[in-house]
């Protein structure tokens, strides 16, 4: 059957490293413009990301279409991001919650979901410099920042493993046999999940 599998994890986890792997096309991280809002009107960044990641969910649908499984460098959702920062302290609480009403609205429009599963590597601080380093052809400006968020991050798909069990995975797979993976969700756009996961995260 048709699967969207998200593929997650901090920066220099090896998500892009794991999807070209597999062999076959996959939905690419999104890759910034330099076009990006600057944080300075906080409705019109969530409008954007949401927009952007929207995009990416509907990549995912073509090539689920196309292919019956959508391999995506990083959940096309998202959200996570936001609360991550605000948990370490790195952004505003208020930026996630103008992000989760921008999601809220794709979620009624169908236009945004939850991926059938996730495979979630969280490698200690140290590997991650060690891959950073590893890997010349990007930049990561950003990792000591994205390695904090590691923690945050687990929580976050803790909390959703617990709400729908065995759509987590712990660890990238040497091979993706998604005949071993949770089938597809019966709802992608099940805003109670969505409102449930908010509401058993830890308080920011």
């Amino acid at each position: 059957m048709p699967v969207i599998v998200a593929v997650e994890g901090p920066s220099a986890a090896g998500k892009t490293t794991w999807c070209r792997a597999t062999g076959g096309q996959f939905v690419a991280e999104y890759t910034p413009t330099g076009q990006e809002p600057d944080g300075s009107d906080l409705a019109e960044q969530a409008t954007y990301w949401a927009q952007v990641n929207a995009h990416r969910w509907t990549q995912a649908l073509t090539l689920e279409g196309a292919s019956g499984v959508a391999v995506c460098d990083s959940d096309p959702l998202k959200l996570h991001y936001s609360w991550c920062l605000a948990a370490v302290g790195a952004a505003p609480v208020t930026r996630f919650e103008h992000e989760l009403a921008a999601v809220r609205k794709m979620f009624t429009g169908r236009h945004l979901g939850f991926a059938d599963v996730v495979l979630l590597s969280i490698p200690d601080p140290q590997q991650l410099v060690t891959q950073r380093n590893g890997d010349r052809s990007r930049r990561r400006g950003h990792l000591d920042l994205h390695a904090r968020l590691s923690d945050p991050l687990a929580e976050w798909y803790a909390v959703l493993d617990r709400l729908d069990p065995g759509r987590v995975v712990d660890g990238f797979p040497s091979e993706l046999d998604i005949a071993t993976l949770a089938p597809p969700r019966p709802d992608r756009h099940d805003i109670e999940l969505l409102e449930g996961l908010v509401a058993e995260l830890p308080a920011l």
